[in-house]
C-alpha cells in the first residue's frame, strides 16, 4: 500500500513534470514517506527542486499546542530554504509566498473532519494558486475516519478557517478529493492533479481507512491515535465548551466530556434513555483524569471515555457527532442551568458563539438549550444534509 509521497518518489514519471520547477511542499510531522523519512528530507535527496516549504496551523515542527498559538517564518537551519507559516501573520498564501514555486505539493495528514484546519489550508491555496497561474498537487493520504458522513452542512454565511465551505463535519473523502469538490463547487481554474494512493482500501477492517502497515504519527499535536481520529468529528465540539476535551491530559479528544461538577454515570444513564442507538459502534467508560493545563487544570474531573477501537468498534454503526450532541443534551436535561457554551473568541471569530462557529451554524445548539426538541429533531436535519452530501460527493471518489 501506498501514499501519494511514496508513488511520486518511487516512479520517476511521476516526478518527470517537476523537471526544472521550483517546488514548494506543505508539511506537518507527519508528511512522511513508508520508512518514516520527512517528505521534505526524501523529496530533496531525490533531486527535486524544493525552493520553499510551508507549515500550517501548529506548525512544520507540530509544536503549537492549542488554538490561536501561532508560528512564525523562519528559514530551515538544514537546506536554508524558507519555510512560511500559514498559520502566522497569514492564513492564506501571500503573492510573495507563492511567487516562491511553480508547483505547490501538499501532502498534509487530514482527520476527515471538516473543522481539522488543513481542509481549509488546501482551498486558500487552491485559490491563490489560481489567481497566480500555480500548479498543485496533492499527494494524497488516507482519511482515518473512512468514508461514512455525518453532520449538518455548514450555513452560507458561516463560513470560517473551521468551516471552509458547506460540507458536513465527517466528510468522508481524501485531501485529494476534497480538491476536486473544492474546484468543481468554487468553479476554480487551476493546474491540479491528484498523486493518487495504490491500494488504499476504506472499507478494510480493521483499520477502515486507516492501514495497519503505516505507522501513526501526530498531524497535529492532540492528535495522538486511530481512536482520536474516529472520534474528533464528535469531540471536536468540546472546544467550544466549558467542559474539558482533555487537553492536558495524555488522551486529548477522546472524551465525551470531563468536568469537577459533572456526574459522569448519570450523564451515561440519561444518554441512554434519550436514544440508546446513538451510542452503538463503541465503548463508553467512566474514569477521572486532572488536567495539568488548559480548563479545569489541576482539578479532579469526572468523564466519560469513547473507546472506538479494538472488538467494541463499528465502523458503520459509529456515529461520533450524533453521540457528542447527545452528551450535551443529556447534561442540559440533567443541569439546565449548567454554562456548557464558552463565550470566547475561537479562531479569530468575535461575534459568534464558539459552539457556533465550529457547527458552522446555530442548529446544534439551539438543539441542546431547546427542552422540548427530542433526538429525532436533530436526526432529522442532519439525515437530510449527509443524504445531500453524499450524492454531491458521489462522482469524485478516487478510491
Amino acid at each position: 500500500m501506498k501514499f501519494g509521497i511514496d508513488r511520486l518518489l518511487a516512479e520517476p514519471e511521476l516526478r518527470k513534470p517537476l523537471e526544472g520547477k521550483r517546488v514548494a511542499l506543505i508539511a506537518h510531522p507527519a508528511s512522511v514517506t513508508l520508512d518514516l523519512t520527512h517528505s521534505l528530507d526524501a523529496l530533496i535527496a531525490a533531486g527535486v527542486n524544493v525552493t520553499s516549504a510551508f507549515g500550517p496551523q501548529h506548525g512544520l515542527k507540530g509544536d503549537k499546542q492549542d488554538n490561536m498559538v501561532e508560528t512564525a517564518d523562519e528559514a530551515d537551519p538544514h537546506y536554508g530554504i524558507p519555510v512560511f507559516s500559514l498559520y502566522g501573520e497569514v492564513r492564506r498564501p501571500t503573492p510573495a509566498m507563492m511567487d516562491s514555486a511553480d508547483v505547490f505539493l501538499f501532502d498534509l495528514q487530514d482527520l476527515g473532519c471538516r473543522i481539522y484546519t488543513f481542509v481549509t489550508t488546501l482551498l486558500y491555496l487552491l485559490e491563490e494558486a489560481a489567481k497566480t497561474g500555480k500548479s498543485v498537487w496533492v499527494l494524497d493520504r488516507p482519511n482515518p475516519a473512512g468514508r461514512p458522513v455525518e453532520g449538518t452542512l455548514l450555513l452560507p454565511g458561516q463560513e470560517s478557517f473551521v468551516g471552509a465551505a458547506p460540507m458536513p463535519m465527517r466528510h468522508g473523502l481524501t485531501m485529494g478529493e476534497m480538491g476536486h469538490w473544492f474546484i468543481r463547487h468554487f468553479g476554480l481554474d487551476v493546474d491540479y492533479r491528484v498523486v493518487d494512493m495504490h491500494y488504499w482500501l476504506p472499507e478494510a477492517e480493521p483499520g477502515f481507512g486507516w492501514p495497519e502497515t503505516r505507522i501513526w504519527i501526530n498531524p497535529s499535536p492532540n492528535a495522538a491515535n486511530l481512536n482520536m481520529a474516529r472520534a474528533y468529528a464528535g469531540t471536536v465540539m468540546l472546544e467550544g465548551t466549558t467542559l474539558s476535551e482533555g487537553r492536558g491530559t495524555t488522551r486529548p479528544l477522546e472524551v465525551l466530556f470531563g468536568a469537577p461538577d459533572v456526574d459522569a454515570k448519570a450523564v451515561l444513564a440519561e444518554m441512554h434513555r434519550l436514544a440508546p442507538d446513538w451510542l452503538a459502534g463503541c465503548a463508553l467508560r467512566e474514569c477521572w483524569f486532572e488536567p495539568t493545563f488548559h480548563k479545569h487544570s489541576g482539578m479532579l474531573c469526572n468523564a466519560l471515555m469513547i473507546h472506538a477501537e479494538g472488538g467494541f468498534y463499528s465502523h458503520e454503526a459509529f456515529r461520533p457527532w450524533r453521540l457528542q450532541a447527545l452528551t450535551f443534551k443529556a447534561i442540559r436535561r440533567l443541569y439546565p442551568d449548567y454554562p456548557i457554551w464558552r463565550d470566547f473568541p475561537y479562531e479569530y471569530e468575535l461575534e459568534r458563539l464558539a459552539i457556533d462557529v465550529i457547527n458552522g451554524g446555530p442548529a446544534l445548539r439551539e438543539w441542546v438549550d431547546d427542552a422540548a426538541a427530542e433526538p429525532g429533531d436533530l436526526d432529522a436535519l442532519a439525515a437530510r444534509d449527509e443524504a445531500q452530501w453524499r450524492e454531491e460527493i458521489s462522482d469524485l471518489l478516487i478510491y
